[in-house]
């Protein structure tokens, strides 16, 4: 099945992002996009000054016009940050994902909450705005069954081994590295969590904006079961597309059966309920 990454130029004004990613996906799924994602943050600039100003809702306008836009072109999408998301007094990096006939099939709330300080480089909390959220999210669809994670989620690799565990045979991660552990680590977590669990990993971002705030590093990319880089964009605003040779994966897991040989009785990685 044919993937579609939508590497969106994020503005300040939530109406214009809106409208523009939907038509980038109306235009993915007539070249045969069958699934699409959204960058993190599509809706809103990247940054804890802005969570609040542009937060929402679920289900509220920005995930209307994704459901509807999903349902229109029948495909599966999956909505990046769509909004900060508001619920009960707390904020949540939320990722929504909808079906070909507009429900909402998953909201995946970011785990791991990006909160670093490289002196001289980048400080960033997260946690200073957002709360995290506490549980896996996976959805089906008739060609394979997908994990979803958040950016900073990809560096943990027990979540993506869970992912494996349950089943998925491609990750998703909308995310927003930036100029410091953009090239040092965007495309190596990306081919290392491909490797350790036999599976494909998508990475989409927002397109870079030198004068935003927060500059995000772009180039998404998907990585095959091998770790080979197969789709791969720059920093402008693109959209790139991959076809998932869901074949291909089940010929790697044969070649190097490690998923059978794991050695249960010596460790193991759990889910927690």
């Amino acid at each position: 099945f044919r993937l579609a990454l939508i590497q969106l130029h994020v503005s300040a004004v939530k109406s214009e992002n809106l409208q523009r990613a939907c038509g980038l996906v109306r235009e993915a799924s007539a070249k045969g996009a069958k699934v699409v994602a959204l960058p993190e943050c599509f809706n809103s600039p990247y940054g804890t000054q802005y969570f609040k100003e542009y937060a929402e809702k679920i289900p509220g306008e920005s995930t209307q016009k994704l459901s509807e836009v999903a349902k229109e072109c029948s495909i599966y999408l999956v909505g990046g940050r769509s909004i900060p998301e508001e619920d009960g007094g707390r904020l949540y990096n939320t990722c929504a994902v909808f079906g070909p006939d507009g429900a909402m099939l998953a909201k995946h709330r970011k785990v791991h909450l990006f909160d670093i300080n490289i002196p001289g480089k980048i400080q960033f909390k997260e946690s200073e705005t957002l709360s995290p959220g506490n549980s896996f999210s996976v959805f089906d669809t008739p060609y394979c069954k997908v994990g979803l994670g958040i950016c900073y989620d990809m560096r943990f690799a027990e979540m993506a081994q869970v992912y494996g565990q349950k089943g998925c045979q491609l990750l998703i991660y909308p995310g927003a590295f930036n100029l410091t552990t953009g090239p040092a680590h965007w495309e190596l977590l990306q081919r290392g969590r491909a490797v350790d669990n036999q599976v494909y990993v998508a990475t989409v971002s927002p397109a870079r904006d030198e004068k935003a705030s927060y500059v995000a590093w772009g180039h998404s990319t998907v990585v095959n079961p091998w770790g080979e880089v197969i789709a791969k964009a720059g920093a402008e605003e693109t959209v790139i597309y991959t076809d998932i040779d869901l074949k291909k994966l089940s010929e790697i897991r044969q070649q190097i059966p490690i998923l059978s040989q794991k050695r249960c009785d010596l460790y193991g990685v759990e889910m927690k309920e």
